[in-house]
């Protein structure tokens, strides 16, 4: 699959289609059972919310994820309400 930047990631109305996006992570919370992921490519000044299931990820992966890690992401795109 082709990578896309964030800048046109954000740009996209195709929603429920699958995009790559990588990119260096600017800050990551989560609460119950969900973690959000603020991810930036250098594209633009804005981030792509990357929303992750801990049903689907091991958690210990997750805690490896920090500010400034880069990260290759695989999903759907979502239109944010």
């Amino acid at each position: 699959m082709k990578r896309t930047k964030v800048t046109n990631a954000l740009l996209r109305t195709d929603f429920g289609a699958d995009i790559l996006v990588n990119g260096w992570v600017r800050s990551k919370r989560g609460s119950k059972g969900i973690f959000f992921i603020a991810l930036n490519d250098g594209s633009t000044i804005k981030n792509i919310q990357i929303v992750v299931d801990l049903e689907n990820f091991d958690e210990e992966m997750l805690k490896k994820i920090t500010t400034g890690a880069c990260l290759s992401v695989n999903g759907e795109l979502v239109q944010s309400v």
